[in-house]
């Protein structure tokens, strides 16, 4: 019995985006790692087929899609082996947020251009000193009249150089605690005082325009404020369990696609008369891969299907993130060994995702702090 019901909606859905991949973004996968960027034409082309923000609701511009169309378009985008192109963050982590929390106003100024793909957002926590710490965010958001006057630095912000768009997360200095004085505004790419200052050299994610971006005196309108005054902490709590479920699906994405290569690879690779796929050795290493993925399969999906009818399973995705994310290193690294040298070499896809899988563990909060968050949830 399958845990999620796709529809014939779905799989034809499913059929056209991974078309659209295989002819739109595999074929430049090795250039866009090159230049360390991914084009905005790429996304424009992704809006005009439906394939950004489906879950936007159709008087915005989007399809008022359920959540597996999300899943679909992430499965699919993990399985062209192309990490950089962060239209999952995009659609499924930051709309949202507007979607959610922003006024009227401020839903019908972005999410049209966010589904077209004519803006292309990022979300802006991590500071320098503040990670999965959120409570010690040092960005302040000081009321002026009709503006905030902004100042800070961020750092590791996915889509960072390409965006048009950004969520900030800021504190209010005058605040009794950081929980109650953190605010979220939206901030346009080019306003006075912002700056994308660099981006950041990494050891995997080549394509992806992670940058470090600098608040000087930025003044933004008061009405960018998304939900209430003091509002910030508990709308990115409500929100994280979305984040860190799209980090389960492209590490379980992840996980089957290495597999897969690997046993088409064992199967080809001839060595001592036969395949290597014969040696019994490989055969029992890839039986016990096979099996951690298919776990993390059904695992993930249970985790979809409770999400999608608005269960509270926090505890459920933080074992989620940190197991799966940990199964796809395991993976990676077996992967590797079992195809040896030519696993190792840059030309061959498996180098890459060896990288590729290692910076999940640190995403959306690290495996330590999900940990955590799961023990304390238990009692402990």
């Amino acid at each position: 019995m399958e845990i999620l019901n796709y529809t014939e909606d779905h799989l034809n859905f499913r059929e056209r985006v991974r078309a659209f991949f295989e002819k739109e973004v595999t074929p430049h996968v090795e250039e866009w790692e090159k230049t360390g960027i991914t084009p905005k034409a790429i996304w424009k082309r992704m809006g005009r087929e439906g394939f950004l923000c489906t879950s936007v609701p159709k008087e915005y511009g989007g399809m008022g899609a359920d959540f597996l169309y999300s899943v679909i378009v992430t499965e699919e985008l993990v399985q062209t082996g192309h990490t950089g192109l962060a239209a999952p963050l995009h659609s499924d982590v930051v709309v949202p947020y507007i979607t959610a929390f922003g006024s009227e106003e401020l839903k019908r100024k972005y999410l049209p251009l966010c589904v077209s793909g004519d803006m292309i957002s990022a979300i802006a926590m991590t500071e320098p000193n503040a990670g999965s710490d959120l409570a010690s965010i040092q960005t302040t958001a000081v009321e002026d009249g009709n503006e905030v006057v902004v100042n800070g630095q961020k750092t590791f912000i996915s889509n960072g150089i390409n965006c048009d768009l950004l969520i900030l997360a800021a504190r209010d200095p005058s605040a009794s605690d950081a929980y109650s004085g953190m605010d979220l505004f939206v901030v346009e790419a080019g306003t006075k005082g912002f700056e994308k200052s660099k981006k950041l050299s990494k050891m995997g994610w080549h394509s992806q325009d992670t940058a470090e971006l600098t608040f000087t005196d930025c003044r933004i309108p008061k009405e960018n404020r998304l939900g209430i005054k003091g509002g910030g902490f508990l709308m990115l709590m409500e929100k994280l369990q979305q984040e860190r479920l799209m980090v389960c699906i492209i590490a379980v994405a992840g996980a089957e696609r290495m597999l897969r290569d690997t046993v088409r690879f064992c199967g080809e690779k001839i060595d001592f008369g036969k395949p290597i796929s014969k040696l019994h050795n490989n055969r029992f290493k890839i039986a016990e891969t096979a099996a951690e993925v298919r776990l993390g399969r059904v695992f993930l999906d249970k985790l979809v299907a409770d999400h999608m009818e608005g269960k509270n399973i926090v505890i459920d995705v933080s074992m989620g993130k940190f197991w799966t994310t940990e199964m796809a290193m395991r993976v990676a690294d077996q992967c590797l060994e079992l195809q040896g040298n030519y696993g190792y070499c840059e030309d061959n896809p498996m180098a890459r995702a060896w990288r590729d899988m290692r910076v999940l563990a640190i995403f959306a909060g690290t495996n330590e702090i999900m940990k955590g968050i799961a023990v304390k949830f238990m009692g402990l």
